[in-house]
């Protein structure tokens, strides 16, 4: 049995879960999410838990098991607390600074780069060197926070660029100068 996908979720209080055939609503706080969850395993509402279970111990069902179990789990999650990515961003002149709903970098082109979030995701700048990302879809967060980083990916002599906060950068040394 898998270890992941055999623990019941419980569902807190304020938050709806409803199940029709293979497409999950969930309702909270902060809002909704629905997701169309695979045909292969079994999704059940029994006294205040969602419990998953799989038809056999087949390789694909054991896959599907687990992550089918953390993808409710997670939407769970997102609607009563939220996700959040904070990304921080090292080098001189460089920086980030909000106009309206777009994000704008500066980290080092010749022009600014401008990131547009998609609806339900929120982007703060506290300072010009933080960025964070807000949402409650962890896949929409993880995603935008990841576009953001490909931008400027950190290189290895320097560590300049965008880096999640607390990514160590593995430093290489520099070619050696007589």
């Amino acid at each position: 049995m898998s270890r992941i996908g055999r623990l019941p979720i419980e569902i807190p209080q304020g938050v709806q879960v409803n199940l029709v055939d293979n497409h999950i609503i969930v309702k909270g706080p902060k809002g909704q999410l629905e997701k169309d969850l695979p045909g292969e395993v079994k999704v059940e509402i029994q006294d205040n838990q969602v419990v998953v279970t799989r038809p056999s111990d087949e390789r694909r069902h054991r896959a599907l098991h687990g992550l089918t179990r953390t993808l409710v789990a997670n939407m769970i999650d997102g609607v009563t607390k939220g996700f959040e990515k904070k990304l921080e961003i090292v080098g001189v002149g460089y920086r980030a600074a909000l106009q309206g709903n777009k994000l704008s970098l500066q980290v080092g082109y010749s022009h600014p780069v401008e990131i547009t979030p998609p609806p339900g995701i929120e982007i703060e700048v506290p300072a010009p060197t933080k960025i964070t990302v807000k949402g409650i879809d962890k896949e929409q967060v993880g995603a935008l926070a990841a576009d953001i980083r490909a931008v400027r990916g950190p290189e290895p002599y320097k560590g300049k660029g965008i880096r999640y906060e607390g990514e160590y950068v593995r430093r290489k040394v520099g070619k050696a100068g007589a």
